[in-house]
Protein backbone atom coordinates (compact mmCIF):
# COMPACT_ATOMS: atom_id res chain seq x y z
CA UNK A 1 0.00 0.00 0.00
CA UNK A 2 2.52 2.26 0.14
CA UNK A 3 3.38 2.57 -3.39
CA UNK A 4 -0.11 3.87 -3.57
CA UNK A 5 -0.43 7.99 -3.77
CA UNK A 6 -3.59 10.37 -3.60
CA UNK A 7 -4.43 11.95 -6.28
CA UNK A 8 -7.65 14.01 -7.61
CA UNK A 9 -9.07 11.42 -10.20
CA UNK A 10 -8.12 13.32 -13.39
CA UNK A 11 -6.17 11.76 -16.19
CA UNK A 12 -3.27 13.12 -17.59
CA UNK A 13 -3.06 14.69 -21.50
CA UNK A 14 -1.43 11.59 -23.00
CA UNK A 15 -3.66 8.82 -21.18
CA UNK A 16 -6.99 7.67 -21.52
CA UNK A 17 -9.22 5.36 -19.12
CA UNK A 18 -9.64 1.56 -19.86
CA UNK A 19 -12.39 0.34 -17.60
CA UNK A 20 -13.52 0.41 -14.67
CA UNK A 21 -15.45 -2.11 -11.96
CA UNK A 22 -17.40 -1.09 -9.07
CA UNK A 23 -18.11 -2.52 -5.31
CA UNK A 24 -14.20 -3.59 -5.32
CA UNK A 25 -12.11 -3.43 -1.82
CA UNK A 26 -8.49 -2.93 -1.76
CA UNK A 27 -6.08 -5.13 0.92
CA UNK A 28 -2.56 -4.17 1.80
CA UNK A 29 -1.64 -7.93 1.51
CA UNK A 30 -3.38 -10.22 3.66
CA UNK A 31 -4.80 -7.01 5.52
CA UNK A 32 -7.83 -5.47 5.40
CA UNK A 33 -7.69 -1.49 4.90
CA UNK A 34 -10.18 1.27 5.46
CA UNK A 35 -11.01 1.14 1.55
CA UNK A 36 -13.07 -1.54 0.86
CA UNK A 37 -16.37 -0.32 -0.99
CA UNK A 38 -14.95 1.92 -4.29
CA UNK A 39 -14.75 1.98 -7.96
CA UNK A 40 -11.41 0.47 -9.42
CA UNK A 41 -10.51 2.09 -12.55
CA UNK A 42 -7.82 1.24 -14.76
CA UNK A 43 -6.33 3.50 -17.59
CA UNK A 44 -3.17 3.49 -19.58
CA UNK A 45 -1.03 4.44 -16.87
CA UNK A 46 -2.17 4.01 -13.72
CA UNK A 47 -4.15 2.06 -11.33
CA UNK A 48 -6.68 3.92 -9.26
CA UNK A 49 -9.28 3.45 -6.49
CA UNK A 50 -12.32 5.95 -5.79
CA UNK A 51 -14.60 5.67 -3.13
CA UNK A 52 -18.52 5.43 -4.08
CA UNK A 53 -19.38 8.06 -1.35
CA UNK A 54 -16.67 10.18 -0.94
CA UNK A 55 -16.10 10.93 -4.74
CA UNK A 56 -13.01 13.63 -3.36
CA UNK A 57 -10.86 10.07 -1.78
CA UNK A 58 -8.99 8.86 -4.80
CA UNK A 59 -5.40 6.86 -4.70
CA UNK A 60 -3.26 5.69 -7.61
CA UNK A 61 -0.91 3.44 -8.09
CA UNK A 62 1.79 3.15 -11.26
CA UNK A 63 1.59 0.36 -13.79
CA UNK A 64 5.38 0.81 -13.63
CA UNK A 65 5.27 -0.36 -10.10
CA UNK A 66 3.64 -3.52 -10.84
CA UNK A 67 5.75 -6.92 -10.99
CA UNK A 68 3.67 -9.52 -11.85
CA UNK A 69 -0.39 -10.35 -11.79
CA UNK A 70 -2.07 -13.28 -9.96
CA UNK A 71 -5.67 -14.38 -9.73
CA UNK A 72 -6.86 -15.68 -6.72
CA UNK A 73 -10.37 -17.63 -7.20
CA UNK A 74 -13.75 -17.20 -4.91
CA UNK A 75 -14.41 -19.63 -2.30
CA UNK A 76 -17.43 -20.69 -0.73
CA UNK A 77 -17.42 -17.28 1.55
CA UNK A 78 -14.37 -15.22 -0.24
CA UNK A 79 -14.88 -13.24 -3.38
CA UNK A 80 -12.32 -13.33 -6.02
CA UNK A 81 -9.29 -11.37 -5.82
CA UNK A 82 -6.30 -10.27 -8.09
CA UNK A 83 -2.77 -10.12 -6.49
CA UNK A 84 -0.67 -7.04 -7.42
CA UNK A 85 2.70 -7.64 -7.20
CA UNK A 86 4.56 -4.70 -6.50
CA UNK A 87 8.43 -3.12 -7.13
CA UNK A 88 10.27 -2.11 -4.36
CA UNK A 89 9.52 1.28 -3.20
CA UNK A 90 11.70 4.45 -4.01
CA UNK A 91 12.36 7.14 -1.90
CA UNK A 92 10.76 10.39 -3.16
CA UNK A 93 7.07 9.31 -4.12
CA UNK A 94 4.34 11.63 -3.59
CA UNK A 95 2.27 10.94 -0.32
CA UNK A 96 0.02 8.38 -0.12
CA UNK A 97 -2.48 6.51 2.60
CA UNK A 98 0.51 4.70 3.76
CA UNK A 99 3.57 5.86 4.57
CA UNK A 100 4.97 2.13 5.10
CA UNK A 101 4.37 -1.28 4.54
CA UNK A 102 5.79 -4.85 4.94
CA UNK A 103 4.12 -6.18 2.29
CA UNK A 104 5.38 -6.24 -1.53
CA UNK A 105 1.99 -6.99 -3.33
CA UNK A 106 -1.79 -5.88 -2.54
CA UNK A 107 -5.06 -7.96 -3.32
CA UNK A 108 -8.43 -6.44 -5.07
CA UNK A 109 -11.26 -8.17 -3.91
CA UNK A 110 -13.88 -8.05 -6.57
CA UNK A 111 -17.50 -8.00 -4.86
CA UNK A 112 -19.73 -8.44 -7.87
CA UNK A 113 -17.26 -10.38 -10.21
CA UNK A 114 -15.53 -8.84 -13.16
CA UNK A 115 -12.07 -9.58 -11.94
CA UNK A 116 -11.17 -11.65 -15.10
CA UNK A 117 -11.78 -8.79 -17.55
CA UNK A 118 -10.14 -6.40 -15.51
CA UNK A 119 -6.77 -9.13 -14.73
CA UNK A 120 -6.60 -9.10 -18.99
CA UNK A 121 -7.23 -5.30 -19.42
CA UNK A 122 -4.19 -4.76 -16.86
CA UNK A 123 -2.15 -7.62 -18.39
CA UNK A 124 -2.41 -5.98 -21.97
CA UNK A 125 -1.48 -2.35 -20.36
CA UNK A 126 0.99 -3.44 -18.37
CA UNK A 127 2.50 -5.20 -21.84
CA UNK A 128 2.08 -2.00 -24.10
CA UNK A 129 3.91 0.45 -21.23
CA UNK A 130 2.08 3.25 -22.75
CA UNK A 131 3.59 5.24 -19.94
CA UNK A 132 6.74 5.29 -21.40
CA UNK A 133 7.84 7.98 -23.85
CA UNK A 134 8.54 6.60 -27.28
CA UNK A 135 10.73 8.29 -29.56
CA UNK A 136 11.10 7.34 -33.42
CA UNK A 137 14.68 6.14 -34.41
CA UNK A 138 16.04 8.38 -36.66
CA UNK A 139 17.16 6.34 -39.91
CA UNK A 140 21.05 6.44 -40.42
CA UNK A 141 22.67 6.28 -43.54
CA UNK A 142 24.92 3.54 -42.18
CA UNK A 143 21.94 1.06 -41.89
CA UNK A 144 20.89 -1.30 -44.58
CA UNK A 145 17.28 0.10 -44.91
CA UNK A 146 18.87 3.68 -44.73
CA UNK A 147 18.46 7.60 -46.12
CA UNK A 148 18.29 5.71 -49.19
CA UNK A 149 14.40 3.94 -48.96
CA UNK A 150 13.88 7.47 -48.26
CA UNK A 151 14.98 8.88 -51.71
CA UNK A 152 12.92 8.47 -55.12
CA UNK A 153 14.50 5.76 -57.24
CA UNK A 154 15.74 8.34 -59.69
CA UNK A 155 18.15 10.14 -57.15
CA UNK A 156 18.29 13.95 -57.92
CA UNK A 157 20.86 14.71 -54.84
CA UNK A 158 20.32 17.17 -51.92
CA UNK A 159 18.06 19.69 -54.18
CA UNK A 160 15.73 17.23 -55.30
CA UNK A 161 15.30 15.66 -51.31
CA UNK A 162 14.43 19.49 -50.47
CA UNK A 163 12.09 19.74 -53.25
CA UNK A 164 10.11 16.66 -52.46
CA UNK A 165 10.17 18.45 -48.67
CA UNK A 166 8.90 21.45 -49.88
CA UNK A 167 6.15 19.72 -52.44
CA UNK A 168 4.48 17.77 -49.39
CA UNK A 169 4.51 21.30 -47.12
CA UNK A 170 2.42 22.66 -49.81
CA UNK A 171 0.42 19.62 -50.57
CA UNK A 172 -0.11 20.01 -46.45
CA UNK A 173 -0.74 23.07 -45.88
CA UNK A 174 -3.14 23.51 -48.80
CA UNK A 175 -5.19 20.51 -46.95
CA UNK A 176 -5.14 22.15 -43.41
CA UNK A 177 -6.36 24.94 -45.08
CA UNK A 178 -9.38 23.65 -46.32
CA UNK A 179 -10.34 21.85 -43.49
CA UNK A 180 -10.51 25.26 -41.49
CA UNK A 181 -12.32 26.67 -44.10
CA UNK A 182 -14.86 23.88 -43.44
CA UNK A 183 -14.62 24.01 -39.93
CA UNK A 184 -15.57 28.22 -40.23
CA UNK A 185 -18.65 27.19 -42.15
CA UNK A 186 -19.95 25.02 -40.28
CA UNK A 187 -19.60 27.57 -37.35
CA UNK A 188 -21.16 30.15 -39.07
CA UNK A 189 -23.89 27.50 -39.79
CA UNK A 190 -24.04 26.33 -35.84
CA UNK A 191 -24.46 30.10 -34.73
CA UNK A 192 -27.36 30.62 -36.97
CA UNK A 193 -28.76 26.91 -35.79
CA UNK A 194 -29.09 28.11 -32.54
CA UNK A 195 -30.54 31.72 -33.29
CA UNK A 196 -33.10 29.91 -34.27
CA UNK A 197 -33.89 27.27 -31.75
CA UNK A 198 -33.80 30.50 -29.36
CA UNK A 199 -36.23 31.71 -31.54
CA UNK A 200 -38.39 28.95 -31.33
CA UNK A 201 -38.39 28.40 -28.08
CA UNK A 202 -39.32 32.03 -27.52
CA UNK A 203 -42.08 31.49 -29.79
CA UNK A 204 -43.26 28.70 -27.56
CA UNK A 205 -42.92 30.30 -24.47
CA UNK A 206 -45.09 33.36 -25.59
CA UNK A 207 -47.41 31.84 -27.90
CA UNK A 208 -48.58 28.85 -26.27
CA UNK A 209 -52.15 29.17 -26.47
CA UNK A 210 -51.99 30.22 -30.35
CA UNK A 211 -50.48 26.73 -31.16
CA UNK A 212 -51.44 23.67 -32.06
CA UNK A 213 -50.27 20.88 -29.59
CA UNK A 214 -49.17 19.37 -33.30
CA UNK A 215 -47.32 22.43 -33.85
CA UNK A 216 -45.59 22.41 -30.79
CA UNK A 217 -44.54 18.57 -30.50
CA UNK A 218 -43.05 19.58 -34.18
CA UNK A 219 -40.84 22.24 -32.63
CA UNK A 220 -39.77 20.34 -30.05
CA UNK A 221 -38.41 17.62 -32.23
CA UNK A 222 -36.96 20.46 -34.04
CA UNK A 223 -35.26 21.70 -30.96
CA UNK A 224 -34.11 18.20 -29.67
CA UNK A 225 -32.45 17.76 -33.68
CA UNK A 226 -30.72 20.80 -33.48
CA UNK A 227 -29.05 19.61 -29.85
CA UNK A 228 -27.28 21.19 -27.25
CA UNK A 229 -25.73 24.52 -27.98
CA UNK A 230 -22.43 24.34 -25.70
CA UNK A 231 -22.29 20.83 -24.71
CA UNK A 232 -19.75 20.15 -21.60
CA UNK A 233 -16.70 17.98 -22.40
CA UNK A 234 -13.49 16.77 -21.02
CA UNK A 235 -11.55 19.15 -23.14
CA UNK A 236 -13.32 22.29 -21.42
CA UNK A 237 -13.50 21.22 -17.91
CA UNK A 238 -11.12 18.54 -17.36
CA UNK A 239 -11.57 14.89 -16.52
CA UNK A 240 -12.18 15.45 -12.55
CA UNK A 241 -15.03 16.02 -10.27
CA UNK A 242 -15.43 19.46 -11.72
CA UNK A 243 -16.35 17.57 -15.47
CA UNK A 244 -18.53 15.44 -14.10
CA UNK A 245 -20.36 18.08 -12.01
CA UNK A 246 -20.54 20.70 -15.11
CA UNK A 247 -22.47 17.85 -16.55
CA UNK A 248 -24.77 16.88 -13.63
CA UNK A 249 -25.82 20.01 -14.27
CA UNK A 250 -26.20 20.62 -18.06
CA UNK A 251 -27.97 16.90 -18.06
CA UNK A 252 -30.18 18.40 -15.29
CA UNK A 253 -31.40 21.55 -17.23
CA UNK A 254 -31.71 19.67 -20.48
CA UNK A 255 -34.21 16.81 -19.33
CA UNK A 256 -36.01 18.08 -16.19
CA UNK A 257 -38.84 19.32 -18.12
CA UNK A 258 -39.00 16.08 -20.35
CA UNK A 259 -38.72 13.88 -17.53
CA UNK A 260 -41.50 15.97 -16.21
CA UNK A 261 -43.69 15.62 -19.26
CA UNK A 262 -42.99 11.59 -19.10
CA UNK A 263 -44.81 11.25 -15.55
CA UNK A 264 -41.77 12.21 -13.33
CA UNK A 265 -39.54 9.21 -14.58
CA UNK A 266 -37.52 8.42 -16.91
CA UNK A 267 -35.20 4.76 -17.58
CA UNK A 268 -31.36 5.52 -18.09
CA UNK A 269 -31.36 4.04 -21.52
CA UNK A 270 -33.66 6.74 -22.58
CA UNK A 271 -31.80 9.03 -20.88
CA UNK A 272 -28.52 8.09 -22.49
CA UNK A 273 -30.01 7.73 -26.21
CA UNK A 274 -31.74 11.72 -26.09
CA UNK A 275 -28.70 13.04 -24.30
CA UNK A 276 -25.96 11.68 -27.01
CA UNK A 277 -28.80 12.59 -29.56
CA UNK A 278 -28.64 16.11 -28.71
CA UNK A 279 -25.08 16.56 -28.21
CA UNK A 280 -24.34 15.83 -31.88
CA UNK A 281 -20.58 14.30 -32.43
CA UNK A 282 -19.59 14.91 -28.78
CA UNK A 283 -21.17 12.26 -27.42
CA UNK A 284 -20.97 10.35 -23.90
CA UNK A 285 -19.99 7.26 -22.29
CA UNK A 286 -22.44 5.18 -20.12
CA UNK A 287 -19.51 5.42 -17.47
CA UNK A 288 -19.40 9.37 -18.00
CA UNK A 289 -23.64 9.51 -18.00
CA UNK A 290 -23.46 7.10 -14.93
CA UNK A 291 -21.14 9.29 -12.93
CA UNK A 292 -23.09 12.37 -13.38
CA UNK A 293 -26.56 10.86 -12.22
CA UNK A 294 -24.59 9.96 -9.20
CA UNK A 295 -24.16 13.40 -8.45
CA UNK A 296 -27.21 15.29 -8.66
CA UNK A 297 -28.90 14.44 -5.61
CA UNK A 298 -25.46 15.71 -3.58
CA UNK A 299 -25.68 18.93 -6.07
CA UNK A 300 -29.03 19.68 -4.80
CA UNK A 301 -30.82 19.06 -8.12
CA UNK A 302 -34.38 18.91 -9.38
CA UNK A 303 -33.42 15.22 -10.73
CA UNK A 304 -31.76 12.49 -8.96
CA UNK A 305 -30.92 8.86 -9.81
CA UNK A 306 -32.86 5.93 -8.16
CA UNK A 307 -32.36 1.79 -8.49
CA UNK A 308 -35.11 -0.46 -8.08
CA UNK A 309 -35.04 -3.67 -6.52
CA UNK A 310 -34.99 -5.59 -9.60
CA UNK A 311 -31.92 -3.20 -10.84
CA UNK A 312 -33.55 -1.14 -13.16
CA UNK A 313 -31.97 2.76 -12.64
CA UNK A 314 -34.05 5.87 -13.49
CA UNK A 315 -33.99 9.37 -13.73
CA UNK A 316 -36.21 10.34 -11.31
CA UNK A 317 -37.66 14.30 -10.43
CA UNK A 318 -36.98 15.18 -6.64
CA UNK A 319 -40.47 16.18 -6.10
CA UNK A 320 -41.42 12.04 -6.99
CA UNK A 321 -43.81 11.22 -4.27
CA UNK A 322 -43.83 7.62 -3.99
CA UNK A 323 -47.36 7.98 -1.70
CA UNK A 324 -48.82 9.57 -4.71
CA UNK A 325 -47.75 6.79 -7.69
CA UNK A 326 -48.91 3.79 -5.14
CA UNK A 327 -51.92 5.32 -4.72
CA UNK A 328 -52.57 6.30 -8.27
CA UNK A 329 -51.92 2.90 -9.01
CA UNK A 330 -54.10 0.80 -6.81
CA UNK A 331 -57.10 3.23 -7.79
CA UNK A 332 -56.21 2.11 -11.61
CA UNK A 333 -56.07 -1.57 -10.79
CA UNK A 334 -59.17 -1.17 -8.96
CA UNK A 335 -60.96 0.87 -11.32
CA UNK A 336 -60.10 -1.65 -14.13
CA UNK A 337 -60.22 -4.70 -11.98
CA UNK A 338 -56.87 -6.19 -12.63
CA UNK A 339 -54.11 -4.84 -14.84
CA UNK A 340 -50.94 -6.14 -16.34
CA UNK A 341 -47.65 -4.02 -17.42
CA UNK A 342 -48.27 -3.81 -20.36
CA UNK A 343 -51.93 -2.45 -19.86
CA UNK A 344 -51.02 0.06 -17.16
CA UNK A 345 -47.97 1.30 -19.87
CA UNK A 346 -50.83 2.05 -22.42
CA UNK A 347 -53.10 4.00 -19.86
CA UNK A 348 -50.22 6.18 -18.75
CA UNK A 349 -48.29 6.43 -21.88
CA UNK A 350 -45.21 5.00 -19.81
CA UNK A 351 -42.58 2.25 -20.92
CA UNK A 352 -43.18 -1.29 -19.76
CA UNK A 353 -40.48 -1.36 -17.95
CA UNK A 354 -41.45 1.80 -15.73
CA UNK A 355 -45.00 0.44 -15.49
CA UNK A 356 -44.03 -2.60 -14.07
CA UNK A 357 -41.84 -1.18 -11.59
CA UNK A 358 -45.04 0.84 -10.51
CA UNK A 359 -46.83 -2.23 -9.93
CA UNK A 360 -43.96 -3.79 -8.14
CA UNK A 361 -43.77 -1.02 -5.58
CA UNK A 362 -47.42 -0.75 -4.99
CA UNK A 363 -47.60 -4.38 -4.63
CA UNK A 364 -44.36 -3.84 -2.02
CA UNK A 365 -46.35 -1.68 0.23
CA UNK A 366 -49.60 -3.49 0.23
CA UNK A 367 -51.46 -2.54 -2.18
CA UNK A 368 -51.71 -4.59 -5.17
CA UNK A 369 -51.57 -8.79 -5.14
CA UNK A 370 -50.34 -10.52 -8.09
CA UNK A 371 -51.35 -13.48 -10.01
CA UNK A 372 -48.52 -15.15 -11.92
CA UNK A 373 -49.97 -17.79 -14.41
CA UNK A 374 -48.07 -19.45 -17.56
CA UNK A 375 -50.12 -16.67 -19.43
CA UNK A 376 -48.11 -13.96 -17.84
CA UNK A 377 -48.25 -11.25 -14.59
CA UNK A 378 -51.08 -10.00 -13.93
CA UNK A 379 -52.15 -7.47 -10.43
CA UNK A 380 -55.30 -6.76 -8.55
CA UNK A 381 -56.68 -4.90 -6.23
CA UNK A 382 -55.53 -6.23 -2.36
CA UNK A 383 -58.43 -7.25 -0.90
CA UNK A 384 -57.05 -8.69 1.97
CA UNK A 385 -56.81 -5.19 3.45
CA UNK A 386 -59.59 -3.40 1.86
CA UNK A 387 -62.13 -6.00 2.98
CA UNK A 388 -60.83 -7.69 5.85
Amino acid sequence: MDRFSWCDGGLYPDESRVVEKSVVAVYDGQDKTAFTNGIAILTTHRLMWRDQKNRNCVISLPLANISSLDEQPSGFTKSAKIIVHLTPAVPGRPPGPVTYSCHNFIRLSFRELGQREFLQYMKEEIQKKKWEAETAPIPSASNSGGLSNLLPRQRAGIMGIERSIQQRNKETNKNISQAFQDLRNLMEKAKEMVTLSKTIATKIKDKQGEITEDETVKFKSYLLSMGIPNPVTKETHGTGDKYYSELAKELSSVLAKQIQETGGMMTLTDVYCRVNRARGMELLSPEDLLHACQLMEMLRLPLRLRTFDSGVSVLQTQSQNEEEIVTQTSQLVQDKGAMTAEQLAQRLGLPVVLARERLLLTEKLGGLCRDETIEGLKFYPNLFLTQA
